[in-house]
């Protein structure tokens, strides 16, 4: 578990799912995450199941205030990167639900994953990749200190790779 002001980034729960299907069922979410909009409570139930459960650095973006999940952030999966990596390094995802767009609960999350990062993983980087289009999140990225990588391409998507050191030398 990782405490930030207004934040708990906790492991998904199947009960969750109604919330992740609340966020994860709106277009604009899932367009610049580029992931399938979701159509059910039970594809976001087997989504948590199947994807968020087994990968150990996948938390629930829950606000303090109300107890509700309302984004995700994390480490992606190995073997799932959307550009290559160096040595020590990981890439990191996140989205927020749409209602939390522009509140700076995504910066605040990210600086708090890099905290955890930083204090108990032996990564020497992170990088982030962003669909060209998602400004908002190459501004969190940017804002959080990681540095403009290059333009690339996956799987006929454009994309903007972001690189943030954690360790010197």
């Amino acid at each position: 578990m990782i405490e930030t002001e207004r934040l708990i980034l906790r492991h998904w729960r199947t009960d969750d799912a109604e919330a992740l299907y609340k966020y994860a069922s709106d277009r604009r979410v899932s367009d610049l995450a580029l992931w399938p909009c979701h159509d059910s409570i039970g594809m976001s139930r087997e989504v948590i199941k199947n994807i968020f459960a087994p990968n150990p650095y996948s938390f629930a973006m829950v606000l303090k205030d109300t107890n509700e999940p309302i984004g995700c952030i994390g480490l992606v999966p190995y073997g799932n990167e959307h550009h290559p990596l160096t040595a020590a390094e990981r890439e990191v995802g996140y989205w927020i639900g749409h209602p939390y767009w522009g509140c700076g609960l995504t910066t605040e999350a990210l600086k708090g994953l890099i905290g955890f990062c930083r204090d108990n993983m032996t990564c020497r980087s992170l990088l982030i990749t962003t669909d060209v289009r998602n400004t908002a999140s190459q501004r969190v990225a940017e804002k959080c200190g990681f540095r403009f990588l290059e333009d690339y391409k996956y799987e006929g998507m454009y994309g903007k790779a972001y690189r943030l050191n954690l360790r010197t030398g």
